[in-house]
């Protein structure tokens, strides 16, 4: 959309208020408002903001920086403020010589593409976000108690499924498919097959919306991962592929049993190969570490495999007539990562793959989680970090990480997750209590 439309549009649609949104390292939205009168000179100049107090951004003495609108994240918002009818534009940040800032996610991501573009690829991603609905953001009492796949009356949320996918389309988001998920009060939502960069920024709105929404209808949406003990968590499984310059599928090879590429081979080797130095981005916190673990069918095990859902890497099944579907399905990420991060180092470590040729290993079958340590070895599979602290190790000690996402952001991400790391350390939880108050 051309800057021209944008003002026309905000004209047309009686818009009072204009979001500008951009994102810290964390992967937390943040927005300024201006005033249609501002229009014009946003667009021509951008917006400066003071990025000394934005996480993981710049310090006190250097702190002024810019927003830069991306005019085609325009779109008029569907919920009203104050009866009067506001937009939003995703921005670009920007240091003062309107230079793209090294520290924003948006940009790590694009870079990372760019770098894809020169070598002819494309990254498509398709993500499938989970999320609970409860009752109050203290009261953790399930709003319903239905299963996977259920159907009202079980799921009472059927109608406010309904009326975020309605909301998320307003958006511009496609959704694909929306359904209740294994655990009480767990919801997914599939969004369209897409850019990295598109998917990425629909996330974030997606996450918006869907807190919007449940506050409305008086609840409260969480994409912690592990929100409950005893259930499943939430994941973000992420369904990706390679595109040619002319849309050819560098996945897709008819000759293979798993109907894969080399360069699909490749991909997924390279990502195999960088998985425990990449999860502390893919699961950021403390809490990612408890949906990880045997028995809740996500994955804990490096393998991967066609239809064994305990694999990290699953490759969906291959029909006839449908080889644009051919893709590989990350099944580690959750939906509290920043997905320009998550995409950008999937991304990176998956073209490493292909510019190393790295072989992935023989695909396993079987349910891993029944496997001892002598079949773990005998197959040669490792696992994932155990928790954010052993994630924080791997991160810390890998150049991939370093030359992926640069000096700025590796470091800042890396003191934001010891922080996190120690406090959690240091503090004593429920459970402490009430199996130790009594010694």
């Amino acid at each position: 959309m051309e800057k021209r439309e944008i003002i026309d549009k905000v004209k047309r649609e009686k818009v009072e208020f204009i979001d500008l949104m951009f994102f810290d390292l964390s992967g937390r939205l943040k927005s300024v408002t201006i005033s249609p009168r501002e229009l014009v000179e946003c667009l021509d100049n951008g917006k400066w903001f003071d990025g000394s107090s934005i996480e993981g951004f710049t310090r006190i003495h250097e702190s002024d920086m810019m927003l830069i609108p991306d005019p085609s994240t325009y779109i008029l918002l569907p919920w009203p403020r104050d009866e009067k009818n506001a937009a939003r534009m995703i921005c670009d940040v920007h240091d003062p010589d309107k230079n793209p800032f090294v520290g924003d996610p948006r940009y790590i991501l694009k870079r990372v593409q760019e770098k894809a573009k020169e070598k002819g690829y494309f990254y498509y991603v398709g993500p499938e976000i989970e999320f609970f609905l409860f009752r109050s953001k203290e009261n953790r009492t399930y709003h319903d108690t239905a299963g996977y796949f259920d159907f009202s009356p079980r799921d009472l949320a059927t109608d406010i499924r309904a009326v975020m996918t309605s909301t998320l389309e307003k958006l511009g988001i496609n959704v694909e498919m929306s359904h209740h998920e294994c655990a009480p009060s767990q919801h997914e939502i599939d969004i369209e097959y897409s850019d990295a960069l598109k998917s990425a920024d629909n996330i974030m709105v997606l996450k918006q919306a869907i807190k919007t929404v449940a506050s409305s209808r008086g609840l409260h949406a969480t994409f912690m991962p592990k929100p409950v003990f005893g259930v499943n968590g939430s994941g973000m499984h992420t369904h990706q592929s390679l595109l040619g310059k002319d849309g050819e599928l560098l996945f897709y090879d008819k000759e293979d049993e798993y109907k894969l590429s080399r360069f699909a081979y490749y991909f997924m080797g390279g990502q195999l190969e960088h998985i425990r130095e990449m999860a502390a981005i893919l699961c950021p916190t403390v809490n990612s570490y408890k949906r990880l673990v045997r028995g809740y069918e996500a994955p804990v095990y490096i393998c991967w495999a066609q239809r064994n859902r305990s694999a990290l890497i699953r490759v969906p099944r291959y029909s006839k007539g449908r080889e644009k579907s051919t893709r590989l399905e990350l099944r580690c990420p959750d939906p509290s990562c920043n997905p320009y991060l998550a995409f950008a180092v999937m991304l990176a470590a998956g073209l490493e793959g292909i510019n190393e040729k790295i072989e992935p290993p023989n695909p396993v079958e079987e349910d891993v989680y029944g496997f001892d340590n002598g079949k773990l070895a005998k197959f040669y599979i490792k696992t994932l970090p155990v928790d954010l602290g052993e994630a924080i190790e791997e991160f810390e000690k890998s150049k991939f990480m370093k030359e992926t996402l640069g000096e700025h952001v590796f470091s800042k991400y890396l003191n934001i997750k010891k922080m996190e790391w120690d406090e959690y350390q240091k503090s004593v939880t429920d459970w402490e209590l009430n199996r130790y108050k009594d010694l």
